[in-house]
């Protein structure tokens, strides 16, 4: 009985040793694994940015001094809030409006307004990099790595957030499709749809007696996906419908968790990532199915039929069959339905509040066209059209943000400019710079 007793008493007393061993190895493993965060975090946040801030400081180019985790944030904000301040100190709600007034009352000189952060630390820091910077052709200027990070379910590894041998595959693809010959023969769908519309705003302003209030934002948006779903997919806007429904919804959700720490919190399951994780997998489903269901139906030679042909090789560069048919069809949606939507708007915008313009765009086209139907060799004797499309660019670019990311420390205008650095842009300001454009650039 001794020696069973003595035997099991040591049976528990090994049993505890390897309880507290392995607890040990537990406490060791997490402590180490957040030490192991700690640092890579400590590196990513303060580290690097503080190492390029050097490199760059050393050569006299300077910027705001930045605080822990929120960068300029604050900065930024106190900058707006002081900027909307003063424009109610100046907005007098006691002062009739008038219809002649409409012209006076509308500025164009918003990035200042919206982005006042920029137009002060541009015109203090500030360097000429730009005429350089716009004939560097290198694959070492790329698409910002973070712009897939927070826009990956968006664009996926499209050719608007890839570099290297993928992006050069995708535009290799697709540019040959987007070239002046193959949008001339675009024509005919870009008329059939916006004659469709225009005929249902007749409709509507007959129905109301001669004059009507049109909200002809959604309408435009429309010709544009209409015209995309036609000529990319040989569908129509109401097959598209639902993917660009889905795909508005998820710019939405995306463009609320921007301020996160980049590739910290994407992977937790909240709300929101739910959201943007369901959306991602209907906007694939419903596009799968529309290429295969055009794929089967037709061998017309369209910009659908190569992105399909890409893919066959896409593997080659490191991007699967079915993600780069999905991703380039979710950067054609995006990038052509929206801008173009957005531009036809303050297009008919600005000609309303400027009618001698609209007199004179309206004259150049019925002398031009006359009886005709409208044809591609037209366009370019539309001098007056053309030079009002151009200043609404100028003024009101569908674009706000031109980045590129350094992928291997060039120098450019005699500036050394560091590995990780990301350029950006703000092509707004450009086109409103009196330097550039006289005093009435606005």
């Amino acid at each position: 009985m001794k020696i069973l007793k003595q035997q099991q008493m040591e049976g528990e007393k090994m049993e505890a040793e390897l309880l507290v061993v392995a607890a040990k190895i537990i406490l060791s493993v997490l402590v180490g694994g957040f030490l192991l965060l700690f640092l890579y975090l400590y590196e990513l946040l303060i580290l690097r940015p503080k190492g390029l801030r050097s490199k760059l400081q050393k050569q006299g180019i300077r910027g705001p001094p930045p605080s822990f985790l929120l960068g300029n944030i604050l900065a930024l904000k106190r900058l707006q809030s002081k900027v909307q301040s003063s424009a109610s100190k100046t907005t007098d709600p006691q002062k009739p409006y008038h219809d002649d007034d409409r012209v006076a009352s509308i500025c164009h000189q918003w990035p200042s307004k919206i982005f006042p952060h920029i137009e002060e630390w541009r015109n203090e820091y500030d360097v000429e990099l730009l005429k350089e910077l716009g004939l560097c052709k290198s694959l070492i200027l790329g698409t910002p790595s973070i712009t897939s990070k927070i826009l990956g379910p968006l664009l996926g590894q499209g050719l608007l957030s890839s570099n290297g041998l993928i992006w050069a595959h995708q535009r290799k693809t697709i540019a040959p499709e987007l070239y002046l010959a193959k949008i001339k023969g675009m024509m005919d769908l870009i008329v059939d749809s916006t004659t469709s519309v225009l005929r249902t705003w007749e409709s509507e302003i007959q129905t109301q007696g001669g004059t009507a209030e049109i909200r002809i934002d959604e309408n435009l948006r429309n010709i544009s996906g209409d015209i995309i779903a036609k000529a990319c997919f040989q569908s129509n806007y109401s097959e598209g419908e639902e993917i660009f429904s889905r795909l508005r919804t998820l710019q939405k959700v995306l463009s609320k968790g921007m301020m996160g720490v980049e590739g910290l919190i994407r992977w937790l399951p909240t709300i929101e990532n739910r959201e943007i994780w369901r959306l991602e997998k209907e906007i694939e489903s419903m596009i799968l199915k529309v290429v295969k269901q055009r794929s089967e139906a037709s061998y017309e030679k369209n910009l659908l039929q190569m992105i399909l042909q890409g893919a066959e090789t896409s593997g080659e560069n490191g991007l699967s069959h079915k993600k780069f048919i999905v991703d380039n069809c979710k950067t054609i949606f995006i990038a052509a339905h929206e801008t173009t939507a957005v531009a036809a708007s303050w297009s008919l915008m600005l000609l309303a509040l400027h009618p001698d313009w609209q007199a004179r765009v309206r004259a150049e086209v019925l002398e031009i066209c006359g009886d005709r139907p409208l044809h591609a060799d037209m366009l370019p004797s539309m001098k007056v059209l053309t030079m009002v499309i151009q200043e609404v660019l100028r003024l009101y670019s569908p674009v706000f943000f031109l980045a590129r990311e350094v992928l291997e420390t060039i120098t450019l205008k005699n500036i050394v400019i560091p590995k990780g650095v990301v350029l950006q842009i703000p092509v707004p300001f450009l086109h409103q710079n009196p330097d550039i454009w006289g005093p009435d650039a606005y």
